[in-house]
């Protein structure tokens, strides 16, 4: 924290324009040797970056400052946006490491820096990493609203107020021979940790859903050689990624391909068919096929008219999909609709209906809520202070109880970053690119 760090913020030369950006207690020095002068802050200035040592001119560009703590990280920050040619920038780069007290940042470095002055916490960092990495719609408006602060409000609440009873449970035990302190003072405060019990339940009731979203969802496709699965995923992405032929057993390994479903990211997977298999390496795609779709959101069981997978996973929902219909006549597409989606892969025939149908099945259109958990890490938290309130009915003594109400606090507080995450930053900082 003593050094001032340095990096290109912008993507790599060449480029129209480079960022590259400062924060340290020597952004100030550096600016005066560099410019001449600190500019105003919050202010976009047009100077002339000289070298300091030769007073030679590096380049001509817009120069903002940003005086702590009123900045990202918290220090000072200044931003240097010049032209991205490789030469420019490794010169401006070569001559900021030449400064006293200057350095190269590390990934996720300036990040690191507004969690340690307190202008993020956890939660809102590991959103701002999710906008970065955001591919889809959905992903974008879930990191935006977690790095806005939409789960640092709501867990901070319930820390604010699991504190609050802790400290009504303190003064019944240690002045409740007072006069000016009520009788059973600490009934509120079992109240309220019922009360945040219960909003926590709620919160984690969500089928996942929160971490789907940001990691995406999974839909294999499972069927009989040769029943149109490569078929329909090249369908359903609209490019070859599957060899398609007449043979049966011509997918033998996993085929994964990304899919933007009404702005979610899902990932569909095309699996070798299922039957009774003598070759050792279609056998090992069968067993494949079969893992993933244990670990599926959702599977797609085609058919084009003969039997039907059974033995499938009980607890992963399903949809029955009849493929080929343009090789069917118009009597035969009066289908039951019990039958199946009825789809061609080569018409595009029934795409749309099955794409609606999918995007039902996970429960995509689903109103997306303020706060939602998007990480295991978060989960676990949560679920060890659930347990921990869940445990203040079955403790002996008022004593104990009020433990089991610190315990959730501190589990609340661990989210966050409030308490006890020293052994997490490294991991999740990691995460952020050079100049972050």
């Amino acid at each position: 924290m003593d050094d001032t760090i340095f990096a290109l913020s912008s993507g790599a030369p060449p480029v129209g324009v480079a960022v590259i950006r400062l924060s340290g207690p020597r952004v100030r020095f550096g600016l005066e040797m560099i410019l001449g002068a600190v500019p105003e802050p919050r202010i976009a200035t047009l100077r002339v970056l000289r070298d300091p040592a030769s007073g030679e001119a590096l380049d001509r560009g817009l120069v903002l400052f940003f005086a702590g703590p009123s900045s990202f990280t918290g220090e000072d920050v200044a931003e240097f946006q010049v032209h991205g040619g490789r030469a420019v920038v490794a010169s401006i780069l070569a001559m900021l490491a030449a400064l006293p007290g200057y350095r190269p940042a590390e990934a996720g470095e300036f990040t690191r820096r507004a969690f340690a002055n307190g202008r993020a916490d956890l939660t809102e960092i590991e959103g701002l990493a999710d906008l970065v990495a955001a591919e889809t719609e959905m992903q974008r408006r879930l990191a935006l609203r977690q790095a806005e602060g939409g789960l640092r409000r709501l867990y901070d609440d319930w820390r604010t107020r699991l504190i609050r009873a802790r400290a009504l449970i303190e003064a019944d035990l240690d002045f409740s021979d007072e006069e000016d302190v009520p009788d059973d003072v600490a009934a509120p405060a079992w109240a309220s940790a019922a009360e945040v019990a219960a909003e926590i339940g709620r919160h984690l009731d969500d089928s996942h859903f929160g971490e789907r979203v940001r990691s995406g969802f999974e839909v294999v496709l499972l069927g009989a050689p040769n029943v149109g699965k490569s078929s329909l995923l090249n369908a359903l992405i609209r490019r070859e990624a599957a060899i398609v032929t007449a043979e049966p057993g011509t997918t033998r390994d996993l085929i994964e391909v990304a899919l933007d479903l009404r702005g979610h990211a899902v990932t569909l997977i095309d699996t070798a068919g299922l039957r009774e298999a003598d070759n050792l390496v279609e056998r090992e795609g069968i067993r494949r096929a079969r893992k993933r779709a244990d670990a599926a959101d959702l599977i797609l069981v085609l058919t084009d008219g003969g039997s039907v997978p059974d033995d499938l996973p009980a607890d992963v929902p399903r949809l029955l999909v009849r493929t080929k219909a343009d090789l069917l006549d118009s009597d035969s597409k009066r289908i039951d609709p019990e039958a199946g989606l009825l789809v061609s892969s080569q018409t595009g025939a029934g795409l749309d209906r099955l794409e609606t149908a999918i995007a039902a099945a996970l429960k995509l259109d689903r109103p997306m809520p303020s706060a939602m958990v998007t990480r295991a890490r978060q989960r676990h938290g949560l679920e060890e202070a659930r347990q921990a309130l869940a445990d203040i009915e079955q403790a002996h003594g008022i004593e104990v109880k009020a433990e089991m109400l610190r315990r959730a606090a501190d589990a609340i507080g661990r989210i966050t970053g409030r308490i006890d995450v020293e052994d997490l930053l490294d991991v999740i900082f990691s995460e952020f690119c050079i100049g972050k």
